[in-house]
């Protein structure tokens, strides 16, 4: 598996893993890719530090692992976190579902190579595969076809922080409906709606947040139920600008 894996992430084109998509879509990922790899993948879990306080990232890791354990699940729950970069809530979240069931699969996709390696080198019980949130049953296929043995479906999916760097929002929730089992439960902790423009510039950001009315009428296009709300205490802090925080549950 480790040779399989060190010609996965060695032989990455991204031309392929994303040939669904339209040529200007590929190359504003390969230039998100070389973003996050040249200035954050080394210091990604400082800069997560610098934007909450310990008491924050306690709330949001008890909000993903409580939504998680909310459905009855055996021994044999598939876990996948979207978007998981460097794992700083991968890991916690995956230790929270580990000690209530021991048994559990944790998946961690990311679309930056370098962000994946750091957080295998953290857990390598981690099981972790390129690709992106609007693809991810294109980026599992992709992944086994070079060697890799990652699930259709998944019990439970969550994602930290990723949303308001996809292009597409509602190919997103059409991509999480595509792989998350019949009885299974999203959640997505992100940023609420704010007037920080250059924030584009200065973190790589596509969306400045999200109002919550409108996400979660998207979330129902594909979903029986969508609930969101904001995260109270919680927020993102960036220099003297602070951002609210929300939890959208979604549920077939």
């Amino acid at each position: 598996m480790e040779e399989a894996y060190r010609r996965y992430f060695g032989d990455i084109d991204y031309y392929e893993l994303l040939k669904a998509f339209e040529p200007s879509y590929i190359e504003n990922i390969v230039s998100q890719v070389k973003y996050f790899t040249e200035k954050e993948a080394e210091k990604r879990d400082e800069i997560v530090l610098s934007y909450f306080t310990e008491d924050d990232i306690e709330k949001i890791v008890k909000i993903i692992v409580g939504c998680i354990l909310s459905k009855p699940a055996g021994d044999k729950l598939d876990i996948l976190d979207i978007g998981a970069g460097s794992g700083f809530f991968t890991v916690k979240v995956a230790e929270g579902v580990w000690r209530e069931i021991p048994g559990a699969s944790i998946y961690a996709m990311d679309i930056t190579p370098a962000m994946l390696s750091i957080l295998r080198r953290k857990n390598s019980r981690i099981t972790t595969f390129i690709g992106v949130a609007e693809d991810i049953r294109g980026s599992i296929e992709y992944a086994n076809s070079h060697g890799l043995d990652i699930p259709g479906r998944f019990d439970a999916i969550f994602s930290t922080l990723t949303l308001h760097h996809c292009q597409d929002i509602e190919r997103v929730f059409r991509s999480i409906d595509e792989v998350l089992k019949d009885e299974g439960i999203a959640v997505i902790i992100d940023i609420c709606k704010h007037p920080y423009e250059e924030f584009r510039e200065e973190m790589g950001d596509v969306h400045l947040g999200f109002d919550l009315d409108e996400l979660r009428e998207l979330g129902l296009k594909y979903f029986k139920n969508a609930t969101t709300y904001v995260i109270p205490g919680v927020r993102c802090r960036e220099s003297c600008r602070s951002i609210e925080m929300f939890s959208l549950c979604l549920t077939r």
